[in-house]
């Protein structure tokens, strides 16, 4: 193939991207501007709220396991464009909420299409980028959660605003529109592997692709193999603590600028639009490091600066703090899930990839579920928010430690 002909990957790899804007950014990352208004006018407290959340990362966490070995078992394309039509229904249907068991049920029906939708998704740059451009690539897609972020944070306060009361209904409304949308130009664009093409990977050295197809669809997928390796259950390890920590600041960022803070809901939308805006390309960034400087060293350094965007968020009770740790944070926010993903490639190689990454998500997803029911515990029983980001600032620099004892590249067959 000619080196200078434009490479399928990269059709991939952005519509990946945009996977991640409606599966993390409209989804997930919305959740914390809509609960203000949700928690009024539904009224809930803080508790319930953070089981709500609690909910989504169940669903998300069961999703996340199987949707991975089913994108490996029958390609990305069929698993991510229907787990976003999942997603996309779900959405719209949790702004007719008028229960709490109404709302934890689509909540938790949401988070099922997030993890079946967002797992593959990261697992692309894995099967169509090698290793040296890797987490550079896995960067690319992990922008979306920033891009949809930053959307999500400039769209919903105006429609807050714009519907009154009823505003967090039809946010829902909107955001579950858009990920429909994203759902059908998935179905359209993706392609699993390059040999689906007759294509190398983005970067590998040339050889016959359609014979490596051939050869590779020959072959049974070793699932046991991941399992059995000591390193991948120990990456499942460090990862849980960016989910447990990295979820009690985004789930209440926005509670506890409004409503302990004294913010309006337009401020808290900007500084979440700032947050977004910044993480845009923090994992491009975050896995341009890892591939250079290793991913252990990458990943504690990662979990060093976000522990410290938590920790000032609750000791710096101004604007100037507020900003600081907004700035902070999005600089570093999918740092860990990028560098994760790589690594999970590097360990299991592209075939296995998304198996991989579902597998140690695991880890990731037992830690978002908690996160929320235990923040919102702490809130509730100390009147502060205070309390649960320094937990997860803790939790946080726990990651940085277990990180440099992560080992080197293990694999590199398909």
């Amino acid at each position: 193939m000619d080196d200078r002909r434009f490479h399928y990957g990269w059709v991939v790899i952005f519509t990946g991207l945009l996977v991640t804007i409606g599966a993390h950014g409209f989804g997930r990352m919305s959740y914390t501007l809509i609960l203000p208004a949700m928690k009024d006018g539904l009224h809930f407290n803080y508790t319930q709220l953070g089981l709500l959340g609690t909910g989504n990362f169940i669903g998300y966490l069961l999703m996340a396991i199987i949707g991975g070995f089913l994108a490996a078992r029958f390609g990305t394309r069929v698993v991510i464009a229907s787990a976003l039509v999942l997603m996309g229904v779900t959405l719209i249907l949790t702004g007719l909420a008028q229960s709490f068991g109404f709302a934890f049920a689509m909540r938790l029906l949401t988070g099922l299409g997030n993890g079946a939708a967002y797992v593959p998704a990261m697992a692309l740059g894995s099967a169509w980028f090698a290793v040296e451009r890797r987490g550079f690539a896995t960067g690319i897609v992990s922008a979306g959660i920033g891009g949809g972020t930053m959307i999500a944070g400039l769209i919903v306060p105006v429609i807050l605003d714009a519907y009154g009361v009823d505003g967090w209904r039809f946010a829902w409304y909107f955001l579950g529109g858009g990920v429909l949308i994203i759902a059908a130009i998935a179905a359209i664009a993706i392609r699993s592997r390059p040999e689906e093409l007759g294509l190398d990977q983005v970067g590998a050295k040339k050889h016959n692709a359609s014979a490596t197809s051939a050869k590779s669809a020959a072959v049974p997928l070793d699932w046991g193999r991941i399992y059995k390796m000591g390193a991948v259950w120990f990456l499942g390890a460090v990862y849980f603590m960016y989910g447990f920590s990295y979820i009690i600041y985004m789930t209440f960022f926005a509670a506890y600028l409004v409503k302990e803070m004294g913010m309006s809901s337009g401020e808290a939308g900007g500084l979440w639009a700032l947050v977004g805006g910044l993480s845009i390309f923090c994992g491009v960034i975050w896995g341009g490091l890892s591939d250079k400087l290793g991913r252990a060293r990458g990943a504690a350094l990662a979990y060093l600066v976000l522990g410290t965007s938590y920790a000032i968020l609750a000791l710096w009770h101004v604007k100037l703090g507020f900003f600081l740790s907004a700035i902070v944070f999005g600089m570093t926010a999918w740092s860990i899930p990028t560098i994760m993903a790589a690594t999970a490639g590097d360990y299991v190689g592209p075939r296995l990839a998304p198996a991989g990454l579902g597998f140690i998500t695991l880890f990731f997803g037992i830690g978002q579920a908690l996160g929320p029911s235990v923040g919102g515990y702490l809130a509730d029983i100390t009147h502060s928010f205070t309390g649960p980001f320094l937990l997860a600032s803790g939790v946080s620099l726990i990651g940085a430690c277990l990180s440099l004892f992560l080992k080197p590249i293990q694999s590199e067959k398909s």
